[in-house]
C-alpha cells in the first residue's frame, strides 16, 4: 500500500480500499493462529470497526499494523475470557438441598400426576385455564383469542380446577 500520506482512512474509499485489501489476510491470519478457538470472521470485523472508530489516530502507513494488532488482541482477549469461563465451570459451586428425600420424591409424584390430569382434561378447559395461570392471560384476552365469551372463560377455568381438586385430593390442594 504505496499511497500518499495525504490520503485519509475516514475517506470511505480509502477504508474500502484497506477492507478489500487486508479483510482476507486478516481473517486468515487470526484463523492460521488460533483456529477454531475464535471465530476469525468476527475478530477481523471487530478489528475493522476499531480501525474505522480510530481513523483519525491512525496513519495509513500504520494501518495494516493497527488491524493486525487489535485483531490478535482481540483473539487473545476472547481466549482469556474462555478460559475464566472454562475454570468456573469446572469449580461448580456446591449445591446444598434442605428438601427431604420424601419431599423431592413427592413433588415430583406430584409433577407426573399433575401432568395426567392436565392430558386429562378436555381441550377447551386445559387450553383456557393454561392460557390463564401459565401464560398469565386475563380472562378478557383469552376470551378475546379464544372468539368465546368471557364467562365461557372463566366456566371452562372453574371447571379445569374443580377436576384437578378432585384428582389431586391426595395431595392436599387449597
Amino acid at each position: 500500500m504505496k499511497e500518499s500520506i495525504s490520503e485519509n482512512i475516514c475517506d470511505e474509499s480509502v477504508f474500502n480500499r484497506i477492507y478489500n485489501t487486508l479483510g482476507h489476510d486478516l481473517h486468515n491470519f487470526i484463523y492460521y493462529k488460533y483456529g477454531s478457538q475464535v471465530n476469525a470472521d468476527d475478530k477481523a470485523q471487530e478489528a475493522f470497526i476499531k480501525l474505522w472508530n480510530n481513523c483519525t489516530k491512525v496513519q495509513l502507513d500504520k494501518a495494516k499494523s493497527f488491524l493486525f494488532t487489535v485483531a490478535n488482541n482481540l483473539a487473545l482477549n476472547e481466549i482469556k475470557h474462555q478460559k475464566v469461563v472454562l475454570k468456573y465451570q469446572k469449580s461448580k459451586p456446591v449445591k446444598h438441598s434442605y428438601e427431604t428425600p420424601e419431599f423431592i420424591l413427592e413433588k415430583e409424584q406430584f409433577a407426573e400426576r399433575y401432568q395426567k390430569v392436565l392430558e386429562s382434561l378436555s381441550e377447551e378447559q386445559r387450553v383456557a385455564f393454561l392460557l390463564s395461570k401459565v401464560e398469565g392471560k386475563t380472562h378478557k384476552e383469552i376470551a378475546q383469542m379464544l372468539d368465546i365469551t368471557q364467562k365461557v372463560v372463566e366456566y371452562r377455568i372453574y371447571s379445569a380446577f374443580k377436576v384437578l381438586k378432585e384428582k389431586l385430593e391426595a395431595f392436599k390442594l387449597k
